[in-house]
Parts: structure tokens; sequence; C-alpha cells
């Protein structure tokens, strides 16, 4: 039996016995032994040698590492339980914030609050400051871990405000003093955001002296790529390639979903560059993002909020907006014909669109008795451009090529999970309980020793989380207990706020967060620092480490 819930109590020991311990080498009956937050050793322990622990009986479920979310959007919404129990409920007990370039800190954060409303969310606590003062708002406020990137974009705008041409000489230093710092608080990375603004402003070589604070330990720079992923992931790949080499730093491509052989091509050219590269992609085929990014030009999003709306109400901007952007009213420049059926409101800041979440914009006009064109138009000014939605552009990729692509051995899982909204995308609560329930034990893209590696070791040498990511004496002891015949995904696009079944049992640094799939109330999570001696992540993709799933490029 597992524990009760809420009934755990701190404890310096815990045993947990019974269980089917998961390492790099395979699968191993075995029991493990945790005094304080570490783990001091796996193996058949007698419980009569170990006074007064905490048993927690695992009754043959796998004991795995937590799992570490390469790419989420968390960081202010994690304060929320029933976010908690989301996370922890698929295995989740770390997460990697401060993605796409836009996050709180540094700075005073009024701007990427704003900015990123949709995807973000508000920090409830935190109001301006460094990085150090927003990784301290999450030690023992949380019963999971959160590490920060530092965000390129927040550094931009905080020196250079809205300012759409190159950064000068002044401007850089300034820039690169303000990541330096950053780093020194515990940033675990360098990220961009090249779609949004203003990352989309900044050119490759300012990005790579962003990262040059970064080489001394070899933490990684990540990039949302510019200029559209599926269709022409090449030109992005070469543009991180040549910040990364200049930099001196790893490159990590944040959800890369282009196929499978355009990655494995792609990632062996990364190899032969001598180019240390990495990739996170999430278990689905449709995306999620801002609908003002998605459908709007650029100079939108260039825009402060109150400066957008009143062009999208003034009937002569708007005009000129429709004559010059959209081709026709069921065609997009860039998301093709028939959009309005392929994108669902997953959250509208205007209360009174509520009635709304869920519902494709081809059904909102139909309510409205317009066309999608004014429609969207109309939900971004009500809204304020707090929207954000759920994208079915490609929706046909086979499970066997999604299967490939997270079968590759630089894939690290990442959920892009986005916790905001009454209708999110269903890869915030399913994510990595869908990586094991179907590409493991369904289809055997991966054995578990595998997945341990793919969602939790990987990330934490790749982002020098220190001692996590692996059962082994010494480790921290963030650990979940899975259910191999059991774990799966129940979010889906229509129900989205399914919570995962098949891990019912998690603990963070030794004390368990969640028992019998409850919270326990336990918040021994922190904010993660980059550990200034942790391992750099695996090296090139070469031959002899390809995984047997990928072709020959």
């Amino acid at each position: 039996m597992s524990a009760q819930p809420g009934s755990a109590q701190p404890t310096s020991t815990v045993l947990i016995r019974g269980g089917r311990v998961v390492t790099s080498s395979g699968v191993e009956p075995a029991d493990v032994l945790i005094e304080g937050e570490r783990i001091i050793d796996v193996g058949r322990i007698d419980p009569s040698h170990v006074q007064g622990a905490h048993v927690l009986e695992a009754d043959g479920r796998l004991v795995m590492p937590g799992f570490i979310d390469a790419h989420s959007h968390a960081e202010g919404a994690v304060f929320a339980p029933e976010v908690q129990l989301a996370l922890l409920r698929q295995g989740v007990t770390s997460v990697i914030g401060g993605q796409d370039g836009v996050s709180y800190a540094p700075g005073d954060g009024a701007w990427a609050s704003e900015y990123f409303a949709a995807i973000n969310g508000p920090h409830p606590t935190f109001h301006g400051g460094s990085v150090a003062d927003l990784l301290a708002t999450y030690d023992g406020a949380v019963p999971v871990n959160v590490a920060h990137l530092v965000p390129a974009g927040t550094v931009r705008h905080q020196v250079m405000g809205g300012a759409d041409g190159p950064a000068g000489p002044a401007e850089r230093e300034a820039m690169t003093a303000l990541v330096a710092q950053a780093v020194a608080d515990g940033a675990v990375g360098l990220s961009t955001g090249l779609d949004y603004t203003p990352g989309l402003f900044a050119e490759a070589d300012e990005i790579a002296a962003l990262c040059r604070p970064l080489a001394a330990t070899s933490l990684p720079y990540v990039t949302h790529m510019r200029g559209g992923y599926e269709d022409n992931s090449q030109v992005g790949i070469e543009e991180a390639a040549r910040i990364g080499l200049a930099a001196g730093v790893p490159i990590h491509i944040s959800h890369f979903h282009t196929p499978a052989a355009e990655a494995e091509r792609l990632m062996t050219r990364l190899a032969e560059m001598e180019a240390d590269a990495s990739f996170d992609a999430y278990p689905y085929t449709r995306g999620c993002s801002l609908l003002g990014m998605t459908l709007l030009p650029p100079s939108f999003s260039a825009m402060a909020p109150a400066a957008a709306v009143a062009l999208l109400r003034d009937p002569d901007q708007r005009e000129r907006l429709r004559r010059d952007w959209f081709p026709g009213v069921d065609e997009h420049p860039s998301l093709g014909p028939e959009w309005p059926e392929l994108i669902t409101l997953a959250h509208l800041a205007a209360a009174d669109l509520a009635w709304a979440h869920g519902l494709t914009l081809a059904e909102v006009a139909a309510r409205r008795g317009t066309d999608p064109i004014d429609a969207a138009l109309d939900l971004l000014a009500a809204s304020a451009l707090e929207v954000n939605v759920v994208m079915a552009v490609r929706d046909q990729r086979p499970v066997e090529d999604l299967g490939r692509l997270l079968a590759h051995p630089r894939h690290l899982g990442g959920s892009d999970g986005i916790f905001v909204g009454a209708h999110p995308h269903p890869r915030a609560r399913g994510t990595f309980a869908s990586y094991l329930g179907t590409y493991v034990r369904e289809h055997g893209f991966l054995d578990w020793s595998q997945a341990a590696q793919h969602l939790s070791a990987g990330a934490a040498a790749r982002f020098h989380l220190g001692e996590r990511g692996r059962v082994a004496p010494g480790c921290v002891a963030d650990l979940v207990l899975v259910d191999p015949v059991a774990v799966r995904d129940r979010a889906t696009y229509t129900e989205p706020l399914a919570l995962a079944a098949g891990i019912d049992d998690a603990l963070v640094a030794g004390r368990p967060v969640l028992a019998g799939g409850r919270l326990t109330g336990e918040l021994p999570g922190r904010g993660l620092r980059a550990a200034p001696s942790a391992p750099q992540g695996p090296g090139p993709v070469t031959p002899q480490n390809r995984s047997p799933h990928q072709g020959e490029p």
C-alpha cells in the first residue's frame, strides 16, 4: 500500500521498499534508502536496520528519477495547487522556465508579465529584481523545483525598450552585463524567442555576445528559432549553430517538431560542425501560442497592447490590415487555407468572452454573425491581446514519425506546457505520461532506461542541475513511482484538464510531495541554481550512439 494522502510528515529517513529501480543499465528489483534529501543506498535493505524510517511501499512499481521538464511555462502558475498536482501526476519534479526569451527577471517584470500574460501568467510574489530574487520566491514555497534561463528578450527590452534596430556597442555591453549577473545568480542558460519581440530584431552576432558569459561554465543557449520550424528548420539551425560556435557554448533547440528524418539530418550536420546540440519535443501534433503573434503582422507584437488595441478598433486601420495582410477571408499568409477551423480558443482575458473557450474561430464567427477575420480581431481587441490558441495546422503526423523523433538520442523531454486558460493545450497535463504510456509501453520507441535518460538525466546534465536525474547513492532524492501498466495521459484536445494516471507517489528532496495521487502539503521545492561543477551534456551524435529507430541521414 502507498502512504495515505496527507499522512506523510517531514522525516530524515525514508525507505522505498519493494520497487524496481530504473538505472542506465536496466530495471532491477531494489529498495531505496534516503537520508535527508539524498539517496544513501540502493539495493536490498532490511527495514529492521533502519529504525524510525518512513516506509513507502512501492509494490513492484518502477522507481524513476523525477522528470525534468526542459521547456515549461509554469514559472508563474506553479504556486497554484492544481498546477502542482498536474505536474506531479506526470512525474515532473523540476521545470526549466525563462523560455522563449521572455520572463520576469531580470528587471521589473512588468513588460514580460504583460506581453506573455497569456503564456506565463502573472507571478504572485515577484514584482521585480534580479534572477537571484526570482529564484528565492520558489524556495520552500512550492513542492517542485524551478530553474530559470536568462530571457534575452527581457534583457533587450530592459536596455533598449521596444527599439527595432540593432544594438550598439554600449547597449550590447549593458545587456551582456545583465546576462553575466544572471549567470552569477544561478541561471541555467540563456533563451531567445526569435519569432517574438524584441527577439526578432536581434541579429546573430548580438545574441552570440550575450551568450559569452555562459561559456566559462558551458551553460546552453536555448532557442525558439526564427523563420518557421517545420518548413524552414535548416535556416534556424544554421543560425543557432553560428551563435553557439561563436560564443563557445552548447545549443538547445526548443520544441523542435520538424519531421524525424529532417531532424536527424540537421542534428548530424550539427555534430559534423562540432556543435554540442540537443532539442526538446513534446508528443503532440498541435501547437499553442499567442493569437496575436500567430495571426497579425510582426509590427503588432512590437506595440504596447493599448496601442495595438487602438489600431484594431479603428475602422480605417482595420480595413487596411484586412486588405494588406489577409489574402481572403478563408486564407492567411502563413497558416494557409481553412485557418479559422484550425484555431481553437484556449484563453481569452475578457470575462464576457468565456463562452468562446474551446471553440474554433470559425465557430465563434458563426455565433457572432461575422467573418473569421473580424471575429479574431474583435477577440484580440476585447482581451487587450491576451489570447492564446491551440493550432491544428499539422495534425496528421503518424505516431511512427513522432516516435522516431522522440527516440533521437539528443532529445530531452519538454512539454512547452502553458497553464493559462480555461481550455489549454493538453500537453501541460499529459506530456510526460504520454511519453511513458504511448512511446515506451505501447510502441517501444524507448525502453524504461532510455526514458529515464531522455526525461531526467539528460536535462540534469544539460542545464547543470547538480546530482539529479538518477537513482543512485549521493543523488538528490527527487523520485517518482511509476505503474508501468497504468501510466498514461488522460488530457485530450476536448478534455484538456484531465490529470495523468499511473503516478501516485513522488518525492522531492527526500520528502513525499504526492501520496496516493494527492498533494501532501510538503513544500521542499526550490529555485534551482546552476551547479558550478555539474557534468556537461552528452557529446554530439555519432553513428555509434545513434538510436536504432533513426535512419541514416
